[in-house]
């Protein structure tokens, strides 16, 4: 059976079309920073592109690549691209695709240093940007210039669980020439899959769901077309913001469990997800699973499962939220999601402290907004967690 007909699953455990010459099943970790090789002229052949050679560890790694095409491959694109973290992928693309001038749309309720090094960064080198609910197809409309040249979504957006339509995204984009671009770390490949909706870029924040485990920081993008792909793939060189080889190591092995980590996440998520909607001292909930949310239908349409994500805000505000991160005994007060343990953070103050107070409010930041990441526990563990924790407000 040809392995490009496998399942979800068997392409996590078999993809990337390694085989080791030893017959390891794992890929081994080629931790060396060069390679040798046979002669001055297969050197000069690696130099030239006339032999597809390792060369040096920046350039290019065995481990490295085994694990970029797995993930090209989970994610149904031309080639990927590793880095040493999410930013390390933000930051090759901003580079790789606007120049002085450009002008850059993205969603308002973006990773919050996503955001503020474009405002703080980028602007000094002349790129503008204009942030807005991307769930709503008109503001993104109304938000374009002559010069924009690209639309940078997060879907669904950190911390407020927007889901913004990929197909209008890509209809809006084309109309206007815009490369399109999606972080699509709250979903993983298990869940959404941008690029067969027409988006030319994807990119992860490994730490994240890829990985899974909290071990690891580490980035990638994944390039739809050859042409995207070759573009970007010079400015992660030049950057330095390449991978290691044992960092992709683990890497590689957490990608193999991830649709049956999120599966059991996600069993857990809609439960508490209810639980804290049915809670009187919660003020509302957000999670793309209830029919509450307001693009509960899209996400349906465009996503496989509704993810492990949700954010709620309490009654009390940010005291009473404060109280119950203060007082979880299961769940981890820490920043970071999509791993087995359960997190539980304040975005305001916390991932997005950098963001203004104004524009934190008008991407639905509010100062009483908890990010809770749910992770592989008893179900029965969390909530308990959650209920004493509520009853101390």
């Amino acid at each position: 059976m040809s392995k490009k007909k496998l399942g979800f699953q068997s392409t996590l455990i078999h993809g990337g079309g390694f085989e080791d010459a030893l017959g390891s099943p794992t890929v081994p970790i080629y931790q060396t920073s060069t390679f040798t090789f046979k002669s001055a002229d297969h050197g000069a052949a690696c130099f030239s592109g006339e032999d597809d050679g390792y060369i040096y560890t920046r350039l290019g790694n065995p481990t490295i690549g085994a694990m970029e095409n797995v993930v090209a491959e989970l994610e149904q694109g031309y080639g990927g691209i590793a880095v040493s973290s999410g930013m390390g992928a933000v930051n090759t693309i901003y580079m790789g695709l606007l120049s002085q001038g450009d002008h850059m749309v993205s969603s308002a309720a973006v990773y919050g240093p996503s955001r503020s090094v474009m405002e703080k960064h980028w602007s000094r080198f002349g790129v503008e940007s204009t942030y807005v609910n991307t769930a709503n197809a008109d503001e993104i409309r109304q938000a374009i210039k002559p010069n924009t040249k690209m639309l940078y979504i997060e879907t669904p957006a950190n911390p407020t669980m927007d889901i913004t339509d990929l197909e209008e995204a890509v209809k809006i984009a084309k109309e206007h020439n815009l490369i399109t671009v999606v972080d699509n770390t709250f979903s993983s490949p298990h869940l959404q899959q941008p690029l067969t909706f027409g988006i030319d870029i994807v990119f992860h924040s490994m730490t994240k769901f890829l990985n899974g485990h909290a071990d690891v920081v580490a980035g990638i993008i994944v390039a739809r077309e050859k042409e995207m792909y070759e573009k970007l793939r010079p400015i992660m060189i030049n950057l330095g913001v390449n991978m290691d080889p044992h960092q992709a190591f683990l890497v590689h092995r957490g990608i193999k469990t991830l649709s049956v980590r999120i599966d059991r996440a996600q069993e857990n998520a809609i439960k508490i997800a209810k639980f804290l909607e049915e809670h009187p001292k919660v003020k509302w909930v957000k999670y793309p699973g209830l029919p509450s949310h307001p693009q509960h239908e899209l996400a349906k349409k465009q996503m496989k499962g509704f993810g492990t994500m949700l954010s709620f805000e309490l009654k009390g505000g940010y005291d009473a939220g404060k109280t119950v991160m203060n007082n979880v005994e299961v769940a981890l007060l820490a920043v970071s999601l999509g791993g087995v343990e359960t997190l539980i953070q304040h975005p305001a103050s916390m991932t997005h402290s950098k963001v203004s107070k104004e524009s934190k409010l008008k991407a639905g930041i509010t100062d009483g907004l908890v990010r809770y990441s749910v992770g592989i526990e008893n179900v029965e563990d969390l909530i308990d967690d959650l209920k004493q924790a509520l009853d101390k407000i």
